[in-house]
């Protein structure tokens, strides 16, 4: 079982970044994801999340409207597309997936999560 995040990078604020999430070794459309993100000395908190199917997906208030996660089935792979970046965002981004029927009505906890991937680390700066 593995999930691999990538995208992540250095960034002027105001910028963007794609952040992927690439699944193998289970049945990826089984599986509600959800990106969390953790600051130094911060606990780690949820970004977005999105069902099974993609129809229903949740954001924290504070990327709201500047972010969107997508999922492709298909491919396995998941998407996080940060926009109008601030250096509040600054963090590890994670990938995490979870054997669940979400609506996207609530923050995903990370206690729940099942699976996990590797972080990258977004950065950016003022």
């Amino acid at each position: 079982v593995q999930l691999q995040a990538s995208g992540g990078g250095l960034v002027q604020a105001g910028g963007s970044l794609r952040l992927s999430c690439a699944a193998s070794g289970f049945t990826f459309s089984n599986y509600a994801v959800a990106w969390f993100r953790q600051a130094p000395g911060k606990e780690r908190e949820f970004v977005a999340g999105i069902s099974r199917s993609g129809i229903n997906t949740h954001y924290r208030d504070s990327v709201k409207g500047r972010s969107t996660i997508r999922r492709d089935n298909a491919k396995n792979t998941a998407w996080l597309q940060l926009n109008s970046l601030k250096p509040e965002d600054t963090a590890v981004y994670y990938c995490a997936g979870k054997d669940t029927i979400y609506g996207g009505n609530f923050d995903l906890r990370s206690d729940d999560m099942e699976y996990w991937g590797k972080g990258t680390q977004v950065t950016v700066s003022s």
